[in-house]
């Protein structure tokens, strides 16, 4: 029996967790190379925020791959660059610590970067410091509910009629601090209330959970440097 190619074997482990991590495993080596072509230096997993980017965007990959797709590592290596780049910009947005070179379009995203040259990072040491450490502590916090950068990845809206719907429902929420306080103390989401307020269907809230949960723990933590991964995953703006 002939092994399967890598191909065939993403495609046959979509949403299957342990397969999908033995395969994140298998190929660190892959995912930082692919991060390394587009900031243009050498990155380390525990010290660069990009490989967390990266790392996610792999899983992200391996969920909406199919055949049609082409070649998976080619397919993965764009998404991990259309990722990193997404990151940087939120980045630029908030602060300048990273900025991407001005003449970077939305053409640009669809064709090789150069590498070393195509991304400019003004980095302080002690910002970064501060980032690695708040991914640290809610990688921990969210352990607390059994959540994973893996499940954020896996439940982050694709689509802009669910990333509105999910919108909605944090905004509701952010503007309820009762409800924020029975999400944190509780730790349970109260979906019977955002089901009779905003009429979005339960099995929609229940789908969404995971996220929601995630980004009001961002938004309403000590996580004043990682705030803007809440636009990398697709939620509020």
């Amino acid at each position: 029996m002939c092994p399967l190619s890598i191909n065939e074997r993403v495609n046959t482990i979509k949403n299957n967790e342990t397969e999908i991590n033995c395969l994140v495993e298998e190929y660190r080596q892959f995912i930082a190379s692919c991060v390394q072509k587009v900031t243009g230096r050498y990155v380390r997993y525990g010290e660069d925020d990009e490989l967390s980017i990266g790392l996610m965007a792999f899983v992200e990959s391996v969920n909406s791959y199919d055949l049609e797709k082409g070649n998976f590592l080619s397919f993965s290596q764009n998404v991990i660059k259309r990722r990193l780049i997404d990151y940087y910009r939120k980045e630029r947005k908030h602060s300048n610590v990273i900025s991407i070179n001005e003449y970077l379009n939305e053409e640009d995203e669809e064709q090789d970067l150069t590498e070393g040259k195509s991304l400019e990072r003004y980095s302080d040491e002690e910002l970064a410091e501060y980032r690695r450490l708040e991914l640290a502590e809610l990688k921990e916090e969210l352990a607390g509910w059994d959540i994973s950068f893996f499940d954020l990845a896996e439940a982050s809206p694709k689509h802009k009629k669910t990333r509105k719907e999910y919108n909605e429902i944090i905004s509701f929420l952010l503007s309820k601090p009762n409800l924020v306080n029975i999400i944190k103390s509780k730790k349970y989401l109260p979906v019977a209330e955002i089901e009779k307020e905003l009429k979005i269907p339960r099995k929609t809230i229940e789908r969404a959970r995971k996220y929601i949960i995630a980004v009001i723990l961002i938004l309403t933590g000590d996580y004043q440097y990682i705030r803007n991964f809440v636009d990398a995953w697709g939620g509020l703006k």
